[in-house]
């Protein structure tokens, strides 16, 4: 990418995350890859349906309008397709009216290989395995296990992050997971003055916060909020940790164990970052959802 692209947000979001495939993937499990292409083929004139993170895409495109072109955002579609049955993805594309006109069809191997040649700083999947070796490379990415696929009604773009292993390391989890409650507690209190190191997330959330300053302040178009389990006194190392970056987040909610999935309902969350999967099942019928398959939560 050259230099003039430097503070764009470039996103890459597969096929199956942009829109609703589930009856052609179902075909490509059942029946394999010659009856899936002849089926994209037969139906490439009909017009796909929104899938989980079409009304987010939709939104984050919307703000280009907003910004300058030194800081617009960019989607880049990565598909397993080949660009013949990909043929149908792209008649939707431009069907639902999407700026999306960078795309790389990779045939059935991993399409993962082009995000850094793209500058993608966020990819969104339905493939877990892509989305493991993305976070590999430094990459923030989350697999989509929703069944929601969002659409507030307003024009906000509304983004909930987890804590421990999205924006930050997973390093005070693993205290948790290790020795326990009483010893996570123990650890956060003597650390509190202590920033905890950024996790896989931290650089998008400073895209978006960049996003944010170039944005209106009234009515501002983008939102973001912390989800986390932590409570009090643990609240402070996290307070300190985005002070010490010079990141704002907008609200910040300490549940202190509580289900997190009528918080994002009320805050009415566009999409959800979680690394547990049982947070993320919680949610998954309600808001749209990525997992973020990182840290020792997920390392069984």
């Amino acid at each position: 990418m050259g230099e003039g692209d430097a503070q764009k947000l470039v996103i890459a979001i597969s096929s199956r995350a942009l829109f609703n495939l589930d009856d052609a993937h179902r075909i490509f499990e059942q029946d394999g890859l010659e009856a899936y292409s002849d089926y994209q083929i037969e139906k490439e004139e009909e017009i796909l349906e929104p899938g989980q993170a079409f009304p987010m895409v939709k939104k984050l495109l919307a703000l280009n309008t907003q910004l300058p072109d030194s800081l617009g955002i960019e989607v880049i579609l990565l598909s397993r397709n080949s660009a013949d049955t990909g043929l149908r993805v792209f008649n939707s594309i431009e069907h639902h009216e999407l700026g999306i006109t960078r795309a790389a069809f990779c045939g059935g191997e991993p399409p993962w290989r082009y995000i850094e040649a793209f500058g993608c700083q966020l990819f969104l999947s339905a493939e877990g395995g892509d989305v493991r070796v993305a976070l590999d490379h430094g990459v923030a990415a989350a697999t989509l296990v929703s069944n929601a696929t969002g659409g507030t009604g307003d024009d906000q773009l509304r983004f909930a992050f987890d804590g421990d292993a999205v924006l930050f390391s997973d390093e005070a989890e693993q205290i948790y997971k290790r020795e326990g409650l009483d010893a996570f507690a123990a650890n956060e209190d003597a650390a509190r003055k202590q920033p905890l190191m950024g996790g896989p997330f931290k650089n998008f959330l400073a895209s978006l916060q960049r996003l944010q300053h170039a944005l209106p302040d009234e009515h501002p178009p983008i939102r973001t909020a912390l989800v986390t389990a932590r409570s009090a006194p643990a609240h402070e190392r996290v307070i300190r940790t985005l002070r010490a970056w010079d990141v704002r987040i907008d609200e910040s909610i300490f549940l202190g164990g509580l289900t997190k999935t009528e918080f994002l309902k009320a805050y009415r969350a566009d999409v959800f970052f979680d690394d547990q999967q049982v947070h993320c099942r919680d949610a998954a019928d309600h808001v749209p959802t990525g997992h973020v398959p990182h840290g020792v939560a997920n390392s069984d």
